[in-house]
C-alpha cells in the first residue's frame, strides 16, 4: 500500500509549478467528489501575514475548553505532514492517522484522474474531504498563501473570516505594496459574514482591509473602532467589546504580540456565534494554548545537551520583516527579566527579505552564526545568510548545523550563559523539532 509520502511525491508530478494561485482545478475536484466543502462544520476562516497559526491555537485551546471538538487546518508543517489536519474530539484532537490521510489522497487522486492540480490544492481537498466526513463542531481553517485565489477559499458562507497582521512577504504571489497584499488577503471576506480585522502595524493595510470588506458586503468587525480592543494591564489580558470586558491571565504563548492573537482570537469566536461561554474557558484556554516552533523554549531534548549548561534555547521559524520586529522585541523583553548575551542561529531561504529581518536585531544580538536549511532548494547559503546580517553590522560566523553552532557556543568566554533563537525558517525550525526529538503533539 503506498504511504502519504508516496502519494504526495506522485502528486508533484501533475502540475509543474509548485505555487500556481488559482480556484478552477480545486472546484473542479470538489466537485467530482460530491462537493465536501459544502458540508463542513461552522468554519473560521483565517489569513494574514504574521500570527495566522497563533490566533488559530488560542481558539482551539479556548473551544477545546468549553467542551467542543475542533478541527483543524494549518500549513505548513514542521516534521510531519499529519501535523496540517488536526481531528476534532471531546476532550481534544489529535492528528490525522496514516491510514485516514492514506485513503482520502486515494480517492482525490483517483478523481482527479491525473489532470493538472497542485500539491497544496489536492491535499487540501483531500483535508476537506476529511473534514466533512468527520463530526465536529468547528473547523478553524488557515489560508495557505493570500486568500482570494489560495486553495482554502472556497467556502461560500463561513462563520467568520479573520485577517490577522499583514506585512511584506511573499511580494512574487501577492504584489510589492501593501495595499495589494491587503486585497489579497482580504479576498475571504463574504456578503453577510462578519469580517474580523485584527490590530495592524501599517495604516495602508489597515485602510484596504476595511475598504474592500465594505465592498465585498462583508460585516466589518475591527479594532478600535468601538468593536473590540485588547491591551496588557499589570500583567493581564484586558479584553472589551460590546459584551463586557474579560480580564484574563497572559498569554501562556511568549511577546506581547500574543496578546493581540488572543484578542484577536476572541473577537473571532464571538463574531463567529460562539459567545456563551465561561470565562473559566476564555481563561484555560489563553493559558493551555501550544504552537510548536513559535518562540518555542526547549528546555529538554538532544540540543540542550549540546549547549552549554545554563544556557536559554529558543525556536521560532520566524522569517520576514515583521515576524523578524516581534521576535527582536520579546528577546529585547527577555532581556529585561534577565540579562544574556542574544546569540541568532538562522538559516533563510533566497525568497526572504533576510537584510531586513536581520535589522531587526542590529545593537541587540552579540553574534549571529549562519547554518544551512536540508533538503530546501531555495535555501541561501549560510555563507550568504551571515554576508547579509554582517551588512547590518552583525558579528557573524557559519556552522554546518544548527548542533555544531550549539557546541561551538562553548569556545565563547561571556560573563554569563548566552540567549540563543533559532530562527529564520519554518523548514530550520521543523528540522531542528526534529534533530531534538521533541515532535510536535
Amino acid at each position: 500500500m503506498d504511504s502519504s509520502d508516496a502519494l504526495i511525491a506522485r502528486f508533484l508530478a501533475l502540475h509543474p509549478k509548485t505555487i500556481d494561485l488559482s480556484l478552477g482545478r480545486i472546484q473542479r475536484l470538489l466537485a467530482r467528489l460530491g462537493h465536501p466543502e459544502r458540508r463542513l462544520p461552522p468554519t473560521i476562516h483565517v489569513a494574514g501575514t504574521n500570527g495566522k497559526g497563533s490566533t488559530i491555537a488560542f481558539m482551539r485551546a479556548i473551544l477545546e475548553s468549553a467542551g467542543l471538538a475542533v478541527h483543524v487546518y494549518t500549513s505548513p508543517h514542521l516534521v510531519r505532514f499529519h501535523e496540517r489536519i488536526r481531528l476534532g474530539r471531546f476532550g481534544g484532537g489529535h492528528y490525522v492517522t496514516e491510514d485516514r490521510l492514506v485513503e482520502a489522497f486515494r480517492r482525490c487522486e483517483a478523481v482527479n484522474a491525473g489532470e493538472p492540480i497542485t500539491v497544496f490544492e489536492i491535499t487540501t481537498a483531500a483535508a476537506l474531504l476529511i473534514f466533512a466526513e468527520e463530526p465536529a463542531d468547528v473547523l478553524l481553517l488557515e489560508v495557505g498563501l493570500g486568500g482570494r485565489c489560495d486553495a482554502t477559499n472556497v467556502i461560500d458562507r463561513p462563520a467568520a473570516a479573520v485577517v490577522t497582521s499583514i506585512g511584506h512577504d511573499h511580494a512574487e504571489y501577492l504584489g510589492t505594496t501593501l495595499e495589494a497584499i491587503a486585497r489579497e488577503k482580504a479576498g475571504i471576506f463574504k456578503r453577510g459574514c462578519p469580517a474580523v480585522i485584527a490590530p495592524q502595524d501599517y495604516l495602508e493595510a489597515d485602510r484596504t482591509l476595511r475598504e474592500e470588506a465594505e465592498r465585498l458586503g462583508a460585516s466589518p468587525i475591527v479594532v478600535g473602532q468601538q468593536d473590540f480592543s485588547v491591551h496588557e494591564e499589570g500583567g493581564r489580558l484586558v479584553y472589551q467589546d460590546e459584551r463586557g470586558l474579560l480580564d484574563l491571565p497572559r498569554p501562556k504563548l511568549i511577546g506581547r504580540h500574543q496578546f493581540t492573537n488572543a484578542g484577536t482570537a476572541i473577537a473571532a469566536l464571538r463574531a463567529a456565534g460562539f459567545e456563551g461561554f465561561e470565562t473559566s474557558a476564555f481563561e484555560a484556554g489563553l493559558t493551555r494554548a501550544e504552537w510548536p516552533g513559535r518562540l518555542q523554549r526547549l528546555n529538554r531534548g538532544r540540543l540542550p545537551e549540546v549547549a552549554p549548561a545554563g544556557c536559554e534555547i529558543w525556536l521560532d521559524g520566524g522569517h520576514n520583516p515583521d515576524g523578524g520586529r516581534v521576535l527582536a522585541a520579546a528577546m529585547a523583553d527577555q532581556s529585561e527579566r534577565a540579562d544574556a548575551p542574544l546569540v541568532l542561529i538562522a538559516g533563510m531561504l533566497g525568497t526572504k527579505d533576510s537584510q531586513a529581518f536581520f535589522k531587526n536585531f542590529s545593537g541587540l544580538a552579540r553574534e549571529v552564526i549562519a547554518v544551512p536549511i536540508s533538503g530546501q532548494i531555495a535555501a541561501r547559503p549560510a555563507e550568504e545568510v551571515a554576508s547579509i546580517a554582517a551588512s547590518v553590522g552583525l558579528t557573524t560566523s557559519t556552522a554546518p548545523s544548527v548542533e555544531t553552532a550549539l557546541a561551538s557556543l562553548h569556545n565563547y568566554v561571556w560573563d554569563r550563559p548566552p540567549r540563543v533563537l533559532i530562527c529564520g525558517s519554518l523548514y530550520l525550525a521543523g528540522e531542528v523539532l526534529a534533530a531534538n526529538g521533541t515532535l510536535p503533539e
